[in-house]
């Protein structure tokens, strides 16, 4: 076969009529077209066009006998474009090897003549044979200069392209695989690593120095193991067995041993009260974390085509008659060749979940175990030749509390309450514990069903029901179809590839590691508990109790955030390395999205927003320079740990901290436009929830109050509440204090009063925050002033200040308060037929509020009866009608996050969410805010109200709904021009 760099030998006469431009675009169409015979069809052609008529212009004449060779002139641009986008967009065209080359050159240099080549047979040909020509001198022609090059760039391109894409699919293929260990050996890790320090410890007869928690678990192991294969050894061979006799075989009992210990212990660390945790709530996790992994390790039994290990086939002895009965129909649907059948019958059972009941039972035998298996030794003086003082780490006992604070009535409950030694130095070693849903290596499973789709193996749903069989009947029984967009979202959002931020990291660990109390990071030691007075003044004692019973409670918060940050850190350090990873997202009954992994998310604090960053950078650009500057708020620092440190005074320090640093390598460079930036730039809406019902009610006045109407600055609601508040209390202040009691405490808050003391209470009051929970929020504010340092009077000024602050929130927003009442009076008459009030939103999301009164199920344990709490069937009513307008109008915002999600992904941005806050590089920004107003606008020109009423009446039509209320006339479209909309 002629090699392709024959082809490239021809060179062009100066003149070409229209038909060998014709015939050569052939010739170029047969190379590019043809693979491996493509430099023989063109010698092929050529000599056709040479041999047919006399008439025939193509300029080149094998029969010519001249010296010189033929030249063709030079095709045409559009042509030798034509040809180069051929060649380019060709795939798996035949290359010569060199040596091919060499040989066929060799050839042509050493022969004068040639008899091989082919000319087609004539039409009037009957034997199909190839003719030989008369020896002839060989033409030669050379390549064009666009020739070669343009064939060797198209290659180059083609083979780096391929290169390319082989190294990306080895890359994913490994993370993969690292993703699929991470999800389902986690547990197998933390046994073999168990494993070989017990063996060391046996070997060198000496306690290696381990952290804190890992010396706990490392001397709990193996008892608790021993405990645990005595207990399925003793479940096997008994006659009358436990009801958690069948689930308790599934594992070995070194992996159960290990999820016991960890279960445990997170949720000691979670600060309950009193080094306490509730049997009923120890005995659930554990056995639904039992159960997962179960799950995942049937799985993989099965994947894998592992071999039958004693431990499964031994429970075939335990099984129950409902068991064996379906193994028989499986065997005999086999055996009639159903296999499909047999098939659908074992994934409908295998997917069959314990129920509570069962987890419970078999949670609280575990649970036992290990109160009978664990001890801690505390510490005694060697000189006084005391014997070991070895104590039980955990004890059941049962504690009674007050039902409701005020009131008499008690209940009574079982807990497992933890040794003092067993809390201390616990906070210090958190990151030690094991954490099963940390950040994916690779982008999360799309979902495709309430259960299909996050993460590989571990279980994901699609929303958290926390338990409400109302809402997962309403989600399983939508089609795919109708949540699509739904679960465009959501994969959209964990899609987003973020990194760690090292430099900010680094600084976080430096003023961790020196004890925190700066940054907002909690202080890692505890505060000094009151010694006794000596005094016996019962005042004096009453004083001393009451401030025991705060540093206490001091403590306990601390002693929860400080294995809370040590969480997060222990993410961050894991993660520091990776080049990137993603969070996969649900829902919650609502509607709003949040990432599965619970430590380190951007939905978390300060620490974690400003430790992680966007893993693909881009260029700052002109107006993503401005946006850096903006979000810094023209703030910057050079030495973060040494130098003035005023990044410390700033509401959110470390996402400060992150904007300095990267504003600063912009500022350094000497073209700050083209720094690549990693940082999300938000953009937040002004008072959100005030916004979605300042769209619903088309009230101008309102909406220009919450920035949905341009202006020449933006508008601040809560400044504007705190002078009606301020208004208000001036004018208590000047009352009788006699017969105003008020009068006083106005008085006192007076000169305190300013946005911040509102805010919170301004933005959580559409979203159903109740007197109590304002009245925490402005207390807590009101502590951090410090003016007010008794308990007493603090307690009183904040009710006050609550109270007065709902009063100018209500004068300021009518139409708002009108939407809310007529939302509650639909929901008030729905849950008066015991129904719970059920929508849909603009996306297709099915909600049902989970408000019902809780069943008490009493099931007897090994270790004590438990009420376990269920979903009743009679609805909350007060319940029902009050939370039904702060839902409402989350799964409202829930959609518009969602809507501007997958118009970001379409336009090419990345796009991270926290429910009214928006996130995307600074380049980006401009072009974020378009599509957010847009969709804003989208959103509510749908009559969203309208089909709401529509679908009560449709869903209950002997029922009578109140009117819609009256509305204004607010032209949406001003949205679109309002620049401090989201700012």
């Amino acid at each position: 076969m002629a090699s392709a760099a024959s082809i490239s030998q021809i060179q062009y006469p100066p003149t070409c009529t229209t038909s060998t431009t014709t015939a050569t675009r052939k010739a170029l169409n047969i190379f590019n077209t043809k693979r491996d015979d493509g430099s023989s069809k063109i010698l092929h052609f050529l000599h056709s066009c040479s041999s047919s008529s006399s008439s025939s212009s193509f300029p080149v004449n094998l029969k010519s006998s001249s010296s010189n060779p033929t030249r063709l002139r030079p095709l045409q641009d559009s042509i030798q474009s034509n040809f180069m986008e051929n060649i380019e967009n060709s795939v798996d065209f035949h290359i010569p090897t060199c040596e091919q080359e060499q040989i066929f050159h060799q050839r042509v240099e050493n022969t004068e003549t040639c008899a091989d080549l082919v000319i087609p047979r004539s039409e009037n040909s009957t034997n199909h044979q190839l003719m030989c020509l008369e020896p002839r001198r060989r033409i030669f022609v050379q390549d064009p200069p666009w020739f070669s090059s343009i064939f060797l760039k198209g290659l180059y391109k083609r083979i780096k392209l391929q290169e390319y894409r082989e190294m990306k699919k080895r890359k994913f293929n490994l993370l993969r695989r690292r993703q699929v260990k991470q999800e389902t050996e986690a547990w197998e890790r933390m046994v073999d690593e168990y494993k070989e320090l017990e063996a060391k410890m046996i070997e060198k007869r000496l306690a290696p120095n381990l952290p804190h928690i890992k010396g706990l678990f490392l001397g709990w192991f193996g008892p608790l193991r021993e405990a645990i294969e005595r207990e399925q050894k003793m479940q096997r061979t008994k006659k009358q067995k436990a009801a958690y006799a069948p689930h308790i075989e599934l594992l070995p009992a070194d992996k159960v041993a290990v999820i016991v210990m960890h279960k445990m212990m997170g949720l000691v660390m979670a600060g309950h009260e009193d080094r306490c945790v509730q049997v009923v709530q120890a005995a659930v996790h554990i056995g639904m974390a039992i159960e997962q992994e179960i799950r995942i390790h049937s799985f993989l039994e099965k994947t894998k085509n592992y071999k039958r290990k004693k431990i499964i086939a031994d429970t075939e002895e335990v099984l129950s008659k409902e068991k064996e009965l379906l193994r028989k129909r499986v065997n005999s649907l086999i055996k009639s060749k159903r296999v499909m059948e047999a098939q659908k019958l074992l994934k409908n059972e295998e997917t069959k979940p314990w129920g509570r009941d069962t987890q419970a039972k078999l949670g609280s035998r575990l649970v036992e175990l290990l109160i009978e298996t664990a001890y801690v030794q505390h510490p005694v003086n060697p000189a006084d030749y005391s014997p070991p003082d070895v104590r039980p780490a955990f004890r059941h006992r049962f504690k009674t509390i007050l039902k409701h604070p005020g009131q008499k009535t008690t209940k009574r409950y079982g807990v497992v309450e933890c040794d003092p030694l067993v809390l201390a130095g616990l906070d210090r070693s958190a990151k030690h514990m094991l954490i099963p849903y940390v950040p994916m290596l690779v982008p999360p499973k799309k979902w495709k069903g309430y259960n299909k789709g996050g993460y590989l193996f571990l279980p994901s749903y699609v929303m958290r029901t926390h338990g409400s069989r109302k809402q997962q009947e309403a989600l399983k029984s939508v089609t795919g179809n109708c949540m699509k967009k739904v679960f465009e979202a959501l994969d959209t959002l964990g899609s987003t590839k973020w990194r760690v931020n090292k430099q900010v990291l680094s600084v976080l660990e430096s003023i961790w590691v020196s004890g925190g109390n700066i940054a907002g990071l909690v202080d890692r030691n505890d505060v000094p508990i009151p010694e006794k007075p000596l005094s016996e003044d019962m005042t004096e004692v009453q004083k001393w109790k009451w401030s025991v019973r705060k540093a206490k409670k001091i403590n306990q918060e601390r002693h929860s955030q400080r294995c809370d940050t040590e969480l997060k850190l222990s993410v961050a350090r894991r993660m520091k390395d990776e080049e990137g990873f993603y969070y996969p997202h649900n829902l919650d009954f609502r509607g709003r999205a949040y990432p599965m992994h619970p430590h380190l998310n951007h939905l978390s604090s300060d620490v974690c927003r400003g430790v992680l960053e966007f893993a693909e950078g881009r260029p700052l650009g002109k107006s993503g320079l401005r946006w850096l500057k903006i979000h810094l708020a023209n703030l910057f620092s050079e030495n973060p740990i040494n130098g003035s440190r005023w990044w410390l005074t700033a509401e959110d320090p470390f996402q400060c901290l992150a904007a300095c640093i990267n504003l600063s390598e912009a500022l350094k460079s000497s073209s700050p436009h083209s720094v690549i930036s990693h940082l999300p730039i938000h953009q937040d809406g002004s008072c959100n929830g005030l916004q979605h019902y300042a769209a619903l009610g088309r009230n101008t006045l309102e909406a220009a109050a919450v920035n949905l109407v341009a202006g020449e600055k933006p508008a601040d609601v809560y400044s504007e509440i705190a002078v009606r508040v301020h208004e208000i209390m001036k004018r208590d202040s000047n009352k009788d204090p006699s017969k105003h009691p008020q009068a006083l405490l106005a008085k006192i808050l007076i000169d305190q009063v300013d946005r911040k003391l509102v805010k919170q209470t301004v933005m959580t009051s559409v979203y159903g925050v109740t007197f109590v929970g304002a009245r925490e929020q402005i207390k807590r504010r009101l502590e951090e002033k410090g003016h007010i340092t008794d308990d007493r009077q603090l307690f009183a000024a904040a009710c006050y200040a609550a109270k007065v602050t709902l009063t100018a929130l209500g004068e300021i927003f009518e139409a708002a308060r009108s939407i809310m009442g007529w939302l509650g009076d639909c929901a008030k008459v729905i849950a008066s037929e015991n129904q719970p009030v059920r929508w849909t939103t603009p996306l297709g999301l099915p909600v049902v509020q989970p408000y019902c009164k809780n069943e008490r199920h009493l099931i007897r344990t090994s270790l004590q009866v438990l009420a376990l709490q269920r979903e009743g069937k009679s609805v909350e009513i007060r319940k029902q009608r009050t939370a039904f307008p702060p839902n409402f109008v989350h799964s409202l915002d829930g959609s518009h996050m969602m809507m501007t999600a997958v118009a970001c992904r379409d336009a090419g941005l990345h796009f991270a969410g926290v429910h009214d806050s928006f996130w995307t590089h600074a380049c980006d920004v401009d072009e974020m805010n378009q599509i957010l107003r847009k969709k804003f606008v989208e959103l509510y020109n749908m009559p969203i109200l309208e089909n709401l009423l529509e679908s009560f009446q449709t869903s209950y039509p002997t029922l009578s709904f109140p009117p819609l209320p009256e509305r204004g006339n607010f032209d949406l479209e001003e949205v679109l021009e309002s620049p401090y909309f989201f700012n």
